[in-house]
């Protein structure tokens, strides 16, 4: 693959936007009832994503088309857009031969869209978590193989979080491969307490979601274990923000809890990396105060109807200094990339 150039600092660098094949391959597993996505034609430029003789959800042609997708960064200043999967394709609940070949398919789709457009996109794939040698093979092949930038990971797998250590061995690899990590929220916990339609998964489950995968992160140790990962949250890291002066608190307060975090919780979250999803100047302002501005993104949620309809509007309605807005926009990805 082509190495990608330096970003301009005339241009974004947007970190959180999803990709949704054109077509899925037929199933050819051994299990009939399993969750295997497919696509169906839908009305103009949009198709259907079904799993289970059931529309997931439709998706217009910016999901997959690669020049739509350079023609709207064109008008929105971003330069370079990281492109992965849409999170429900993940698909941990799959039988783990099944989940390695959608991952498969899903990585190559991808490696084949940074390739046609180097100097826009780089990728960050799936990896089969559900079984963890599985899950490290992928995540080798997608990196040293396709090039891709690193892997997306939901915030649990089967109703594991993310932070708990069965999961070590594959971020372990992840760093000695100088991988990129994307966390994003999935099947969040907490839907049984929601009354209204389904959009309130994203709208208000997914904030509480990434809140505790980040948690985890924290708590689990394995931060402390792994400190040159570079992880980064979507969606601002959602209910973080609330938790860590409690967590601080307690840490501070509490002899029990530092024997099990030997990092403060707030000294850890300033490891990680976040989006800036957050649609509020208020919220973007408290999370570079709290995590610091060397690790506040832009990440917009590209191309699904809560996205961020102009990121870099939103950096320059801040007022921050220009040195500031310029991590924002691109310096403070192409690290967390590891862009050359």
């Amino acid at each position: 693959m082509n190495t990608p150039r330096q970003p301009s600092p005339c241009g974004c660098i947007d970190i959180h936007t999803h990709v949704v094949p054109h077509d899925f391959p037929a199933y050819v597993g051994r299990h009939p009832d399993a969750l295997w996505p497919s696509m169906r034609e839908g009305h103009a430029c949009h198709r259907h994503v079904v799993v289970s003789s059931r529309v997931y959800r439709t998706v217009s042609h910016q999901a997959w088309a690669i020049d739509v997708r350079r023609a709207d960064m064109n008008r929105l200043d971003v330069e370079r857009q990281v492109l992965s999967p849409m999170p429900e394709l993940l698909s941990y609940w799959l039988d783990p031969a099944d989940g390695a070949t959608l991952a498969r398919y899903l990585n190559e789709t991808l490696a084949n869209m940074v390739v046609h457009a180097p100097d826009r996109f780089s990728a960050l794939g799936a990896a089969p978590l559900q079984d963890i040698d599985r899950a490290i093979q992928e995540l080798e092949f997608a990196v040293s193989t396709l090039g891709l930038a690193g892997i997306e990971v939901g915030s649990n797998v089967g109703g594991v979080p993310i932070g708990d250590p069965r999961f070590f061995p594959f971020f372990e690899a992840a760093e000695a491969l100088n991988a990129a990590i994307f966390v994003h929220p999935l099947r969040p916990a907490g839907m049984d307490r929601l009354v209204g339609p389904a959009s309130l998964e994203q709208i208000v489950a997914f904030p509480g979601e990434i809140g505790l995968a980040a948690a985890s992160l924290i708590t689990g140790g394995l931060l402390k274990k792994f400190p040159r990962l570079r992880i980064a949250l979507s969606h601002g890291g959602g209910a973080i923000q609330t938790l860590l002066p409690r967590m601080q608190f307690a840490w501070e307060t509490l002899d029990a809890l530092r024997e099990v975090m030997p990092v403060a919780p707030v000294e850890a979250a300033r490891t990680l990396y976040y989006d800036d999803l957050l649609y509020s100047a208020t919220t973007i302002h408290a999370l570079i105060d709290t995590v610091g501005e060397d690790r506040v993104m832009i990440g917009t949620d590209y191309p699904f109807a809560i996205m961020d309809a102009d990121p870099a509007a939103r950096v320059a309605s801040l007022g921050l200094s220009a040195a500031t807005q310029d991590a924002l926009r691109w310096k403070n990805a192409a690290a967390w990339l590891g862009l050359k």
